[in-house]
């Protein structure tokens, strides 16, 4: 009897155990996503590759404000559904002409005991990845709810090595730090650098993309995707456990999110490969991304501009129009009475030049920042009413400037700081959208420098995410694109709304003007922050030591010209400037031909090369033609790349030319030495070429007719 009742129980904990665990493959069956509840009704998933975990058990959930019961446990499965999806989208612009979006899916929905609330967990397995999502359907006891925070957890197998930023509420312009997991402790405080906005919310907290590397060489990238009406998610780690959790930002009263179902969270999405270049060339941020939303899009066309910037930023210049002021008051301060302090860069002659130079040259774009009243007292002083957006100074003639950039056949790019009071900006929005319609601007870059007011909100929690949304739409609607600097990181929104032509939200090339970057900063921004979208990085720096015309300025640009040449290949952006000045061009134009020829929308993106924080090289070919170009960017050792030009139609000859770092060049010691060569290539060449620190190299290849 004794036997018989212990077989009966194995039988009935066998069938329980089935009904309540389910599975799902990768179309190519490589990745294994096991779901089950636990004996309390707690959701759990799992995830292996290859047969090897790659996710332990790890907790799902959601913890609620004010309510006795969360959404954490107490779980039946309800019902579930299994589906594949197959199609192929053609994006507005991007690094493929055709992206194939292709995923088994598992849905299932859960019942909670006690309250009868329904929640759906939806998995998406796609060759490269993972993406999860709770969804509320529209159901009686489940309306409004407040998230205190979300528990979705990530249980790592081991101690691997990580490539990550603090936890920041409000920024992500940090350098990034490689160590183990379990080093992330230890290391948060020295990770934090002078930039007024840093400040962590955790020891081991972290920021997203996470980028790590198992000890077998296994590749993981955790990330999000469809960031919507929703907090920005970061990770903190239980470093004695090596279990990431969910980390939401909140808003000034502390909350996570405020919800009305029906409704859905972000996706949660990790990436896995034993190839690092599986994780630079997957689509899942964009595909777990609605459609685009925007009917016609002809309007939206990739931009490769100069700008009256780099000059302030290191100070050679200024965004003020006077030293006379302590205080401004639009409408009230009048600058025709003022003397201007001479520095101000934003003139009508230095921004002709600018025009000159962009149409000389073969450029789209002229951005002119400190154009308008008010950058007197513009930051740090919790000014709501900051800048107005349509009032320029008294030596800038909007009228005159568009016509003359009109003549040359170049567009103004705008500039809208906020100075983070979002209330001010959008109460203007309306009529600074139009005023650029009128004056022929069709594209704008937004920034967000400063405190966020209201006074207590955060760069990236729910309510100041969903500005940056309403800014994206409403742009849309005066057929304008934006490029917004300071605001959360991107997560593949730019497939439903592609007028989102770049972000910044990381750090970029102006911290080079702010004491520099690691050298090899560059070889993990692919892997991290570029992710989730295109990054306007301002690359093209060719004069490095900023004292040199900038004299109380002694910072130094950590790379060589080589390396600069590539970032514009390996960094990729719909978006791109030549950031020097044109002064620096014009002494090494032989360099500078490099960015004139190089491309900025793709039919074709291969990576050739890629080791997270060590190296990358990426070929590209441009979109409607037969040229290709690649660029190989290295960290802190020096290295020799080998690659095959087997990507290049055969049969074909092509002529490629090689700029690359010289003999004895170095991002420190000898940053400008660098060659040119050219060579006829075919399908069956092989190439090899040494890479210095902080270096690399750059190649246009060009049929021959």
């Amino acid at each position: 009897m004794k036997f018989l009742y212990l077989l009966c129980f194995t039988v009935l904990l066998s069938f329980f155990n089935l009904v309540n665990s389910q599975e799902l493959k990768s179309p190519n069956g490589e990745l294994t996503m096991s779901f089950s509840l636990d004996n309390d009704g707690t959701p759990n998933y799992e995830l292996s590759y290859k047969n090897k975990a790659v996710i332990k058990p790890s907790h799902l959930g959601l913890e609620l404000k004010d309510d006795k019961k969360s959404l954490l446990n107490d779980f039946e499965i309800q019902n579930t559904e299994n589906s594949t999806f197959d199609n192929t989208w053609t994006p507005v612009w991007g690094e493929e002409k055709e992206i194939r979006n292709h995923y088994n899916e598992l849905a299932v929905s859960l019942k909670q005991n006690e309250t009868n609330r329904i929640v759906n967990i939806r998995f998406r397995l796609f060759n490269e990845g993972l993406g999860f999502r709770y969804e509320f359907p529209s159901q009686e006891n489940l309306v409004y709810f407040i998230i205190k925070e979300e528990k979705s957890q990530f249980a790592m197998t081991g101690d691997h090595t990580a490539f990550w930023i603090p936890g920041d509420y409000d920024t992500q312009e940090y350098d990034y730090t490689e160590s183990k997991l379990s080093e992330i402790r230890g290391y948060s405080e020295a990770a934090v650098t002078a930039n007024l906005s840093q400040k962590s919310y955790s020891p081991t907290g972290v920021q997203t993309s996470l980028m790590m590397k198992t000890d077998a060489g296994l590749y993981i990238n955790l990330h999000e995707a469809a960031l919507i009406n929703y907090s920005c998610m970061h990770l903190n780690l239980d470093d004695k456990n090596m279990v990431f959790e969910s980390w939401l930002t909140p808003d000034a009263n502390g909350d996570k999110g405020y919800m009305q179902a029906p409704c859905n969270t972000p996706w949660r999405t990790i990436m896995v490969s034993d190839d690092a270049r599986d994780i630079l060339g997957s689509k899942i941020t964009l595909n777990l991304n609605d459609p685009c939303k925007i009917e016609d899009t002809s309007w939206i066309k990739p931009v490769k501009y100069i700008g009256v910037w780099w000059e302030m930023i290191t100070g050679k210049s200024s965004w003020d129009y006077t030293d006379e002021l302590a205080a401004v008051q639009l409408g009230i301060t009048d600058y025709s009475k003022l003397k201007p302090n001479g520095t101000h860069a934003a003139n009508n002659a230095n921004v002709k030049r600018h025009i000159d130079f962009a149409s000389e040259h073969g450029f789209d774009a002229v951005l002119v920042e400190g154009w308008n009243q008010g950058w007197e007292d513009w930051f740090g002083h919790s000014k709501d009413y900051v800048f107005d957006f349509v009032t320029p100074y008294p030596d800038f003639d909007v009228e005159a400037i568009h016509a003359y950039a009109k003549s040359k056949g170049v567009e103004m790019m705008m500039h809208h700081e906020t100075s983070g009071s979002v209330r001010n900006y959008e109460r203007h929005m309306d009529t600074a959208y139009q005023f650029m319609k009128d004056n022929g601007y069709n594209s704008v870059k937004s920034g967000y420098v400063g405190g966020i007011l209201p006074r207590g909100e955060n760069h990236y929690n729910q309510w100041i995410v969903n500005h940056y949304q309403y800014a994206i739409e409403k742009a849309a609607d005066y057929k304008i694109m934006v490029n917004a600097h300071e605001a959360v990181r991107p997560t593949g929104i730019c497939r439903t709304y592609p007028n989102l032509i770049g972000n910044e939200s990381a750090r970029g090339t102006e911290y080079q003007a702010f004491g520099g970057s690691k050298p090899n900063h560059v070889t993990v921004l692919p892997f991290t922050r570029l992710i989730g979208g295109p990054m306007d990085y301002t690359p093209g720096i060719f004069e490095m030591q900023i004292s040199k015309f900038s004299p109380n300025n002694n910072s130094h640009v950590n790379s060589t010209i080589a390396n600069q040449l590539a970032l514009y290949v390996t960094m990729y952006s719909p978006l791109q400037m030549a950031a020097d000045l044109p002064q620096h061009y014009e002494q090494f134009m032989d360099a500078f031909q490099f960015i004139k020829d190089v491309a900025i929308d793709w039919d074709e993106s291969l990576y050739l090369e890629a080791e997270p924080g060590y190296y990358i090289t990426v070929a590209r070919k441009e979109k409607g033609s037969n040229n290709w170009f690649i660029g190989n960017i290295n960290g802190n050792e020096p290295r020799t790349s080998n690659i095959k030009f087997d990507f290049l139609d055969k049969g074909k000859k092509y002529i490629a030319t090689i700029y690359a770092d010289a003999k004895h060049a170095h991002y420190k010691t000898n940053p400008q030495a660098y060659s040119i060569k050219t060579k006829k290539v075919t399908s069956k060449s092989k190439f090899s070429q040494l890479s210095v620190p902080g270096g690399g190299y750059a190649v246009s290849i060009k049929e021959v007719k």
